[in-house]
């Protein structure tokens, strides 16, 4: 079997850097995140590409299905650049941040409204904006290697890019465990959640894109045939501790939530407890709001409320804070502007979505 990337021309989109390359392979549109050494992290000129080259696909007759992946061996996109934006944000240019998720999300909307089957090989680390462009396409490929997560509350964010409409669809409780302590799931349970569709071998990338390239519109239980099965994925984590993440997770109360996972006689929920409780209250408090509203929201809906989020956010002196600590200074030691999510007023997490 040929190696199809040897065999290919990979450029940049007109007038664009290579921060992303494609390809025509057969029928096929190849989309490469070229970021390798920061995992593939979105900047805005990635997004900006993306953006373009995406939008002249979806019009392009000779392109009959497009196939995302990362370069590198570590993951398909560890998310936003939010070095840039910590920066962005202390100089004071909250605007520009803005801009940011604007395009971002803009992204985000196309490729789940694509016209076209949009595969997503999500291998490796797929985290934050790293979901945005893969788990809203219509075929989506974990594998065994996959390490999926929304760790927006560690750097005192929120899960943006439409993940709250994905999570708020998650049997049970899931989705809110995902949420609240940003813990990283396997491939299996990338599937129980909703974002992404099967686990594939990561061994059978090539075969794929072979079966791709004769076929653009395989399905997701076609293109795990071709890969040759799921290559051993583990076991669903999250489908064996739901019990107790169903009984915690429940309500809207964010504090009354942290209680019950540290007084859990199991452990696992003890430790979720303890990763709640560490990241910042303001982050807690709201995604929990921004959760549970994404469920009567259309992902359209969702986008639109993250930019409201975001604008707000982006001034609050937690995301700064939680980048520096967990990006920039890596002490993973976050000074929150609050002790406990106790401390977050029903006004202040209403006002993070312009109410009052």
């Amino acid at each position: 079997m040929r190696n199809s990337d040897e065999q290919l021309v990979w450029e940049p989109a007109p007038g664009h850097g290579d921060e992303v390359l494609y390809a025509v392979d057969g029928r096929l549109g190849r989309a490469r995140l070229n970021r390798p050494r920061a995992i593939n992290a979105l900047d805005r000129a990635s997004v900006d590409s993306l953006l373009a080259r995406l939008t002249a696909w979806a019009d392009d007759d000779a392109v009959e299905a497009v196939l995302l992946d990362g370069a590198g061996e570590r993951g398909l996109c560890a998310g936003g650049d939010v070095r840039a934006l910590r920066e962005a944000v202390l100089a004071g240019r909250h605007d520009e941040a803005v801009a940011y998720w604007e395009a971002e999300y803009a992204v985000d909307a196309l490729i789940a409204d694509y016209p076209k089957p949009f595969v997503a090989w999500m291998d490796g680390i797929v985290m934050g904006g790293g979901v945005g462009v893969s788990a809203h396409g219509s075929v989506r490929l974990a594998t065994e290697r996959t390490r999926l997560a929304m760790p927006e509350t560690i750097i005192g964010f929120f899960p943006d890019v439409g993940g709250l409409w994905l999570l708020s669809r998650a049997p049970g409780e899931l989705g809110t465990h995902v949420a609240l302590t940003g813990a990283p799931v396997g491939g299996a349970d990338a599937v129980l959640l909703g974002t992404a569709d099967v686990v594939v071998a990561s061994s059978g990338k090539e075969a794929v894109i072979t079966a791709l390239r004769a076929d653009p519109r395989l399905g997701a239980t076609a293109l795990v045939d071709a890969a040759g099965g799921d290559g051993g994925a583990e076991a669903s984590w999250l489908a064996a501790n739901r019990s107790w993440i169903d009984e915690c997770y429940a309500g809207d109360d964010a504090g009354v939530i942290v209680d019950r996972l540290l007084g859990h006689p199991e452990a696992p929920a003890r430790e979720a407890g303890a990763l709640v409780a560490a990241r910042s209250p303001h982050s807690v408090a709201v995604t929990l709001e921004a959760l549970r509203r994404a469920a009567s929201l259309d992902v359209h809906g969702v986008l639109a409320q993250d930019l409201v989020l975001g604008s707000v956010f982006a001034r609050h002196p937690d995301f700064a804070e939680g980048i520096r600590a967990q990006v920039v200074d890596k002490d993973r030691a976050p000074r929150w502007a609050a002790a406990s999510v106790r401390d977050i007023s029903r006004a202040e997490v209403l006002a993070a979505f312009g109410e009052s």
